[in-house]
């Protein structure tokens, strides 16, 4: 499921290339994104699909529970969405502590010119 060094230099991938690469068929993949949300790969205007590197990361993590550790789709896609949801807030406390941090910052500039 490696990438080689000379498809890394790609900025997109083909459905074939990327099926290819991790062993699936075409079909596979065109359900995988239907039924999971965070494979969405740019399409052109003919609606030729192109995956980036991320596209292949998230595909890869769908690939290890279904295939590797025997998830059924449906059991994915609930811990994908709810990895995702964790991910968000731990983004928003990460967000405040900053926000916290920059004020208690500020509070000690301050002090500090008083005495």
């Amino acid at each position: 499921m490696a990438l080689n060094t000379e498809k890394k230099l790609k900025l997109y991938y083909s459905i074939k290339e990327v099926a290819e690469m991790l062993g699936v068929s075409e079909s596979m993949l065109r359900f995988w994104e239907k039924e999971i949300p965070m494979i969405k790969p740019k399409t052109t205007g003919n609606n030729i699909r192109q995956y980036t590197e991320q596209d292949i990361e998230n595909i890869k993590v769908v690939y290890n529970l279904v295939k590797v550790r025997g998830f059924k789709l449906a059991a994915a896609r609930k811990m994908l969405k709810e990895q995702k949801n964790a991910v968000s807030s731990d983004t928003k406390v990460l967000e405040t502590l900053i926000k916290l941090r920059d004020q208690l910052q500020e509070m000690k500039k301050q002090f500090d010119y008083l005495t």
